[in-house]
């Protein structure tokens, strides 16, 4: 018999007596890193715009506001941002504001080391040799942010909206000009003379799309404990597990083409259930009877959370993630 009971010469299990004393349960807790998580990006379809409001006289490179003089006509609250606005032979203002885009785009982008919590209980309850042989339920919650910023080729759709600019208008500003609202001078018309929907042009969409999610897991499976030596003692598991990812998908792109610029940016939120398996390997220093330092090494592939709307979808690879924890044991 060996220093906790079981026959190393024996191959069949020993049942452990629940009343002999022996600190055959566990719970612990630790910080945990998760290790190669990755996501792919893609976009398909036609995109509107949320960053501008022609309607509300909100354009991608200026603004047309009635002021406070109440001039159902005329307006001082105005703006413009470049000088290739205003032709100064035809007196025309030209404002514009991008309706849509369109594209067909991918992209992959790891994660990096995400920092969580690991915990788990088990208890053992058969001698084999040398081990102890039992059970284990563990819990994972791991935040993830995973940033995709390629630019990638679009087809843009643009309107124009003219503003002719009266004769009384001497001394039209340079640009950058913004307007106050006081009603005072530097009027044009408040509604445009003429909006021309321009042919689609190539452009590209820069900036960011982002998952902000949590995964949460829960395994459960058989246990395997060995005390090497008095100091240490090690732990083998494998097993079932299931994974819960839920958060938001949020983007914030810049639209070009033609030298005018829209941003469009918005979210939706994300769920998904995902199932797969574990192994796992615990090393523990014991520092007291009934407390151990440990650390573990944990392999958990899971299926991969797909998260779609409205031609945009993101796809987390959680088939090969690695975690490695360390905490503090507790036997009893």
């Amino acid at each position: 018999m060996d220093a906790f009971g079981g026959n190393p010469n024996s191959y069949k299990f020993i049942r452990i007596d629940p009343d002999a004393g022996d600190w055959t349960s566990h719970f612990r807790i630790g910080a945990m890193v998760g290790l190669n998580i990755s996501a792919n990006f893609s976009e398909k379809g036609t995109f509107n715009i949320s960053g501008n409001n022609a309607a509300s006289g909100i354009y991608d490179d200026g603004y047309v506001d009635p002021d406070q003089s109440g001039d159902p006509k005329n307006t001082s609250y105005w703006g413009y941002n470049n000088a290739s606005q205003y032709d100064a032979a035809t007196r025309i203002l030209t404002m514009h504001s991008t309706t849509s885009y369109s594209m067909v785009g991918s992209s992959k982008d790891d994660g990096g080391p995400s920092p969580g919590l690991d915990m788990a209980y088990g208890d053992n309850l058969w001698y084999w040799k040398h081990a102890r042989v039992g059970w284990e339920l563990g819990f994972g919650l791991l935040p993830l942010t995973i940033k995709d910023n390629h630019s990638q080729s679009a087809s843009v759709n643009q309107t124009d909206y003219n503003y002719s600019i009266s004769p009384n208008f001497v001394l039209f500003p340079d640009a950058p000009y913004y307007g106050g609202s006081s009603g005072n001078s530097g009027f044009i018309p408040l509604t445009p003379t003429s909006v021309v929907q321009q042919p689609s042009a190539s452009g590209v969409v820069s900036g960011t799309r982002q998952l902000d999610e949590v995964l949460y897991t829960l395994r459960f499976g058989p246990s395997f404990y060995w005390d090497l030596t008095e100091d240490f003692g090690m732990s083998l598991g494998a097993g079932g597990a299931v994974g819960v990812v839920n958060g938001n998908y949020q983007y914030n792109e810049i639209v070009t083409a033609g030298g005018v610029s829209a941003r469009n940016s918005g979210s939706f939120g994300t769920t998904d259930v995902i199932y797969g398996g574990y192994a796992n390997g615990t090393l523990m220093y014991h520092v007291l009877n009934n407390a151990d330092f440990y650390l573990s090494a944990q392999y958990m592939p899971l299926g991969n959370a797909s998260f779609s709307n409205g031609g945009r979808q993101a796809e987390m690879n959680l088939g090969g993630q690695i975690y490695v924890s360390l905490g503090v044991n507790w036997p009893f």
